[in-house]
């Protein structure tokens, strides 16, 4: 991930319950949704959904800065994965998923 995640007109901005704002750029957004997660394609409010009241938030296994945020939706789920780095928050990416992934949960506790 780089600097240029930062870079170009913001789509949205949340506060998330840990206390750190998520951002994505519309390129960024862009990226997700043709390349990473077409399915996601027109899914931006219910991204900043699960980023604002989410059912659970894990913390990544492999990165402390990684945490993934998880809503029910349906029968699936919805996970964000953002990153906080140097205070701000960014998207990493999001997919529907039929589970939980592994991982500390550190909301709600």
């Amino acid at each position: 991930m780089t600097e240029n995640m930062f870079a170009g007109t913001v789509l949205f901005e949340v506060e998330t319950p840990l206390g750190f704002r998520v951002r994505v750029t519309r390129a960024y957004w862009e990226l997700i949704t043709t390349i990473k997660h077409p399915v996601m394609a027109g899914q931006e409010a219910a991204v900043q959904e699960v980023l604002e009241q989410p059912d659970e938030i894990r913390q990544s296994r492999s990165d402390p800065a990684v945490h993934l945020f998880y809503r029910a939706r349906g029968q699936r789920w919805f996970c964000a994965v953002a990153r906080r780095l140097n205070g701000d928050g960014f998207l990493i990416t999001t997919y529907p998923t039929d589970s939980i992934k592994e991982g500390t949960r550190i909301w709600p506790k």
